[in-house]
């Protein structure tokens, strides 16, 4: 938990911030910003996870400002290409290449590995999303950034860096030119209090969650029923207040900068429909997606069939975004399979004329349950394979044993 290191809390963070603070002009204010972020992500990153980010970075500055749409699109394929073989060919060998023959998979990792050895770099998949995002944006004619400055900040702004939000440029810069011209007490009161909030959901909840349910978890057999049923909501709670409480300490951190970074979960456990949990849950990595998958894929725009394809290649895609491992895979399709259910059933209620009446009585009551109950077997398929997903969901409805 990088937020929560000694190393943050205790030099990082005190320094930089005391200094930040300080009454610094509007120019030299946004260079000591630059500089905490080249050093929050070289020291937890280290030199080979900056170079993919300065590579790319620079790259994408260069064809942006050519403002072509096929320079644009020369520089999206590139970034999609290194978010591929950083994160997913580890996954592609000895899942793919591997299931066809072994030696296949064993002598590509073998190549990829001496060419570029060690771990992903830090945040490449925020990182290429959002500069993905501001390629297509500019492709499609939006001004792009003209000073390499303001592009380093946006690209590198190490609040928002590890866990997000993702970022939009265009709502992101003009939030950066107001805080780095003047940081009042009421942004750094919000923002501590924000980040307080973040600490509690982190690291006192979600991680005392996460404990209970890992004990749980290998004895459910032996528990009542009901215990069980805890246990398969304390799952769904350990998540959102995992992701949430993140995405509090980061929008909390920007906020202590005078920086205002958008909302990323809007109360998703309130929602009464599969569709709306997802326009409450992680907003800005679905709203990335619909933008730049769904969207361009089509969308609703061609009939209900192609509405249902496009959610399920949106959501596997969002599924692997997660992580390279089938598990995610799953979760994604199982939540695209999802909302073209849900798509199917309106279109149903419509034609029938019940929708307005079921709306009116039971449609919100109803729907809630089976929503929460439907993401709930999902965080299943996400955190487990696919027999202990299985098997712990088959322990919510019988007593002992699971078949």
């Amino acid at each position: 938990m990088i937020f929560l290191s000694t190393w943050f809390l205790l030099l990082f963070a005190p320094c930089f911030l005391g200094l930040y603070w300080l009454p610094w002009g509007h120019g030299v204010r946004k260079w000591l910003l630059l500089g905490g972020n080249l050093v929050f992500h070289a020291h937890f990153a280290g030199p080979a996870g900056v170079a993919p980010i300065a590579l790319l970075g620079g790259l994408t500055f260069a064809l942006a400002l050519s403002r072509r749409p096929g320079w644009c699109r020369t520089g999206i394929a590139i970034n999609v290409a290194a978010l591929v073989f950083y994160k997913y060919v580890r996954f592609f060998c000895e899942e793919l290449l591997g299931s066809l023959h072994s030696s296949w998979g064993e002598t590509v990792l073998k190549t990829t590995q001496t060419w570029f050895p060690g771990d992903p770099p830090l945040a490449i998949s925020f990182f290429t999303f959002e500069f993905i995002h501001y390629l297509v944006e500019v492709g499609r004619g939006a001004q792009p950034i003209r000073s390499p400055l303001d592009f380093a900040l946006f690209a590198t702004f190490w609040p928002a860096l590890v866990a997000g939000p993702v970022k939009r440029y265009g709502q992101f810069l003009p939030a950066l030119e107001l805080g780095t011209r003047q940081v009042g007490a009421c942004d750094v009161a919000a923002g501590l209090a924000r980040f307080a909030i973040g600490i509690v959901k982190k690291a006192v909840i979600a991680d005392n969650l996460a404990a209970w349910v890992q004990f749980m978890d290998q004895r459910l057999e032996a528990y009542p029923l009901w215990e069980r049923w805890l246990v398969f909501l304390g799952i769904g709670w350990r998540i959102f207040m995992d992701f949430s409480g993140y995405s509090d300490l980061a929008i909390g951190l920007a906020r202590m900068l005078g920086v205002t970074l958008p909302e990323n979960f809007c109360r998703p456990y309130l929602a009464w429909s599969l569709d709306e949990f997802w326009r409450r849950w992680h907003v800005s990595l679905t709203g990335w997606i619909r933008d730049y998958v769904y969207i361009p894929l089509g969308g609703s725009r061609l009939g209900l069939g192609r509405r249902i394809v496009n959610g399920w290649i949106a959501f596997a895609l969002c599924g692997l975004w997660h992580g390279a491992a089938w598990n995610f895979v799953l979760w994604g399709l199982y939540h695209g399979a999802g909302l073209g259910l849900t798509s199917a059933l309106r279109c149903l209620l419509d034609r029938v004329g019940w929708r307005r009446k079921a709306h009116a009585i039971w449609w919100r009551p109803l729907g809630w349950a089976t929503t929460m109950f439907f993401v709930g077997v999902g965080w299943l398929l996400f955190f487990y394979p696919l027999p202990q997903a299985w098997r712990m969901l088959c322990l919510l409805f019988v007593n002992g044993e699971a078949v």
